[in-house]
């Protein structure tokens, strides 16, 4: 019996978990919805299953440096959202991938290298990671290809709660952050839009799920791709 794996997390130990989770699942989101071409891609292994990374120096800085503001703020408490969203060519959101996080318990700065008593251990941890991006890797499946080719990109959002304001920035570089479009975050989303729910996990300390969501614009796209009309015979066919 290993006590150090079995030892439950620690409030930086989740920090530093669910951040680098989430680096990682946003190669993964960029790669099975082909926002930029497989072969800027490498294959990797990461949570003992196959995932895909970037290997372009620019969009890795940009995925690294968001990822590590949102690290910043979520050690403070701050973080509500995380979101990937994937644009059209007019910058309107088709859909939104949601990190949506939860803190579980109040933890003094001096306390956060202890581990939290009832938290999961940090093995388990991986494991569920590891559900989650073979969720992510089957998603095409219930979403369907966007089929835009170089008319799709991406950004990372990140939702404060309620009462929170992005944390000041030290030193020479600049703020991280910048006001998000309304459309682009889950305030702006549509009646109309459709949530599914991927996976779950609750660690004790911070709890974590992702859902997709695709917009109402999406959707509209999809209907009128799919226009039934009638032949001379009285049967229906698509338009192509």
């Amino acid at each position: 019996m290993n006590m150090e794996q079995d030892a439950p997390l620690s409030f930086n130990q989740a920090v530093r978990g669910i951040t680098e989770f989430i680096e990682v699942a946003i190669h993964t989101i960029l790669y099975v919805r082909q926002v930029y071409p497989a072969e800027i891609f490498v294959r990797r292994k990461k949570y003992n299953t196959p995932v895909f990374q970037s290997r372009h120096p620019a969009l890795n800085e940009y995925i690294s440096g968001a990822v590590k503001a949102v690290a910043d703020e979520l050690a403070l408490g701050n973080v509500d959202k995380v979101i990937v969203v994937i644009k059209d060519k007019e910058d309107v959101a088709l859909e939104r991938f949601i990190f949506a996080i939860q803190s579980m318990v109040q933890v003094e700065a001096y306390n956060k290298e202890t581990g939290v008593e009832g938290a999961m251990a940090g093995p388990v941890l991986g494991q569920y990671f590891r559900s989650f991006l073979i969720k992510l890797s089957m998603v095409e499946s219930q979403l369907g290809q966007l089929g835009l080719g170089d008319d799709v990109s991406f950004s990372i959002v990140i939702e404060l709660k309620d009462d929170k304001a992005p944390s000041v920035t030290h030193g020479k570089d600049p703020p991280p952050w910048v006001p998000a479009t309304l459309q682009h975050t889950t305030t702006g989303a549509s009646e109309e839009a459709e949530l599914h729910l991927l996976r779950a996990v609750e660690t004790g300390i911070i709890n974590l799920s992702l859902a997709v969501q695709e917009s109402e614009h999406k959707l509209s796209l999809a209907r009128e791709e799919y226009v039934p009309i009638t032949s001379g015979k009285g049967k229906e066919r698509a338009v192509e």
